[in-house]
C-alpha cells in the first residue's frame, strides 16, 4: 500500500467517468467493511485493485514478452518481434474500442511512442542496449513493439493519475519544471559525448521538488507522500519489469550477451529521470491540480 504520511477529507469528483469499469469501481467504493483492521485491510485489497487495472496495458505487454519468449515458434513466418508489435497495437484498439481507456490517455501513449522510439534510435546505434532477433516492423535496428514499452509506462501513470484522483501542493512554477525535464531529456543523449549532469539533475530534482507532495484517494479517505518517493517506488518497479523484458530476450544489455542476469542498479537512475520526464508528459494532458 502506498505510504500514508497524513489524511484529511478529499472529494472524488468526476475523476472515474468515462470508462466501462467505472461503475464497478464506484460499487468497490461503496463497499462498508467493519471499521478499524478490515477498512485498512479493504482499503489495501482496493489500492491493488486500482493500480492492476492502472497497469493493464503494461502487464499485458509484459505477458506477452514472456509467452512469446516461452512458447512463439522460432521457425514462424511472422517474426516474433512482428506479432508482438502487431499484438500491441490490437491491445491498444481494443482497449479504445471496449472503452478501458479514454482517448486522452491514447494521445498519452501516442506521444510516449513517439519520444520512446527517438531514444531507442539513438540508444541502439550507440550500442546501450540491442534487439537480437529479426523484425520487418521496425525503423534502422528499432523494432516498433518497443515504443509500446515506453507507452506503457505513460499509459500506467495517466490512467492511475485518473483513478487516483491526484491533486499536489508544493508543486514549483511548471516553467521550471519542464526546463529540467528538457534538461534531464538532453542528457539522456548528451551524456555520450559531454560531462554526465546526472548527479546535478538529481540534486535539482531534490532541490525543487522538496516540499511537493501527492495527494491522493484510494477509497474514502485522501493520503499523501513525497511526490520524490513516488517517482521512486514506480521507477523500481519499472526496473523489476525491465529485468522480465530482458530475461524474455526482448532486448538485451551488452554485458548480458553471453548470460542472462539481473539489470544494474544503475539503470534505477536512470528510469527515475526517466519517470520524471513521462510524469511531465502525462501533466500536459491532466493538469497540475493543486490541493486546496
Amino acid at each position: 500500500m502506498a505510504p500514508d504520511f497524513g489524511s484529511g477529507p478529499a472529494p472524488r469528483g468526476e475523476a472515474l467517468a468515462g470508462t466501462r469499469l467505472a461503475a464497478i469501481r464506484a460499487r468497490l467504493e461503496r463497499f462498508e467493511p467493519r471499521p478499524g483492521a478490515a477498512a485498512w485491510l479493504y482499503e489495501f485489497v482496493l489500492f491493488g485493485i486500482k493500480q492492476a487495472w492502472a497497469c493493464l496495458f503494461g502487464g499485458l505487454m509484459l505477458a506477452l514478452l514472456l509467452a512469446t519468449h516461452l512458447w512463439y515458434p522460432p521457425q514462424a513466418a511472422l517474426a516474433r518481434y512482428d506479432a508482438l508489435t502487431l499484438a500491441a497495437v490490437a491491445i491498444q484498439c481494443g482497449m479504445l474500442a471496449l472503452r478501458l481507456e479514454t482517448l486522452d490517455e491514447a494521445k498519452v501513449i501516442l506521444a510516449f511512442h513517439v519520444v520512446g522510439t527517438v531514444m531507442e534510435l539513438f540508444k541502439t546505434a550507440v550500442g546501450s542496449w540491442h534487439y537480437p532477433e529479426p523484425a520487418m516492423l521496425r525503423i534502422g535496428a528499432v523494432p516498433l513493439f518497443s515504443g509500446f514499452m515506453y507507452a506503457a509506462v505513460g499509459s500506467y501513470i495517466a490512467r492511475v493519475w485518473r483513478i487516483l484522483d491526484f491533486r499536489f501542493t508544493g508543486f514549483p512554477p511548471l516553467g521550471w519544471a519542464w526546463i529540467l525535464a528538457m534538461a534531464i531529456y538532453v542528457n539522456f543523449f548528451a551524456h555520450h559525448w559531454v560531462v554526465d549532469l546526472r548527479l546535478v539533475l538529481f540534486a535539482a530534482l531534490g532541490l525543487i521538488f522538496a516540499r511537493t507532495r501527492i495527494h491522493f484517494t484510494v477509497w474514502r479517505v485522501e493520503r499523501w507522500m513525497p511526490l520524490l518517493l513516488g517517482w521512486l517506488l514506480v521507477a523500481l518497479f519499472i526496473w523489476f519489469a525491465e529485468n522480465l523484458g530482458t530475461f524474455s530476450r526482448a532486448w538485451l544489455y551488452p554485458d548480458q550477451r553471453e548470460g542472462w542476469h539481473l539489470v544494474s542498479w544503475t539503470k534505477l537512475g536512470a528510469w527515475y529521470l526517466l519517470m520524471y520526464i513521462s510524469f511531465m508528459l502525462v501533466s500536459a494532458v491532466h493538469g497540475i491540480r493543486r490541493e486546496s
